[in-house]
């Protein structure tokens, strides 16, 4: 039986992340899920993060969804091992989760010359220090300097990223992260919301810092994944069909959403 790729996200944030798996994949189905009446995931508890994520992942699967891609870097970091590692073997042995860490840290050595690099993110990310861990894995050399950036999200879901009063917010972490160390080239955004400010931020930043968003990075990883995998592949279904969820209002989803994804959608309403 072939079944949808799901993707899922605590909010509206890993839009950006599936609208390059769609430029990159589009001919298979898909299932969007966001979590957005326990957003954001950000702040919460390793324990809370991973018992909202796992509960997600559990209703892709009884959608038949044989391939979960967790697009949210709060879930990838403080949930995805112990689901990989503990839940999959235990109940779902055939099935699969991926995240967004890891098909980034394997290639961020091929974006920096100086081999010191920010990474951009929520409190959780940061707390949970996975990008540092992982980096260190596939690149000991590079330097990693960590920024939480708590109000971005909040800038960009109220539609705020472009006006004058995200300025002083912008500006206000990427002078402290370069601060960290003036020969940093590269700023890896960390949180599927940040993105939308990448043109705001380039206004802030010297021509010799690179700034690197995830969505084709996963996009590519997910294709190369597909291509290895053919025992999962073959169990993903091919009409081009998409579906949209949120557990809050749907309403407001439709609405917030064209933000992300670059044009409008119709969801439907989940209740967890």
């Amino acid at each position: 039986m072939q079944s949808p790729i799901g993707i899922f996200d605590s909010g509206y944030g890993g839009l950006t992340v599936m609208k390059e798996i769609l430029r990159k994949l589009p001919h298979y189905d898909y299932i969007y899920l966001g979590d957005n009446a326990r957003a954001p995931y950000g702040n919460r508890s390793f324990d809370t993060v991973y018992h909202y994520t796992l509960q997600c992942v559990e209703w892709f699967f009884a959608q038949g969804c044989p391939l979960v891609i967790l697009a949210c870097n709060t879930a990838s970091a403080k949930a995805l091992r112990t689901i990989q590692q503990h839940d999959l073997p235990r109940l779902h042995p055939a099935n699969r989760v991926l995240g967004v860490i890891r098909p980034t840290t394997e290639i961020i050595g091929q974006f920096t010359n100086s081999n010191k690099i920010g990474i951009l993110a929520t409190h959780g990310t940061v707390q949970s220090n996975s990008y540092r861990i992982e980096i260190e894995k596939f690149f000991p050399e590079i330097k990693v300097y960590q920024e939480a950036c708590p109000m971005w999200v909040p800038l960009v879901e109220n539609n705020e990223h472009e006006k004058p009063g995200a300025d002083y917010f912008v500006q206000q972490h990427l002078q402290r992260v370069l601060a960290a160390d003036r020969d940093i080239d590269l700023l890896l955004l960390a949180c599927t919301h940040y993105p939308l400010l990448m043109d705001k931020m380039k206004q802030y930043l010297p021509e010799t810092v690179t700034v690197l968003a995830q969505g084709e990075i996963v996009a590519n990883s997910l294709a190369d994944y597909l291509e290895r995998h053919p025992e999962t592949e073959q169990r993903c279904s091919r009409t081009g069909k998409r579906a949209f969820y949120t557990t809050d209002s749907t309403e407001d989803f439709d609405n917030h959403a064209s933000i992300f994804f670059g044009h409008p959608l119709q969801s439907h309403h989940l209740a967890l």
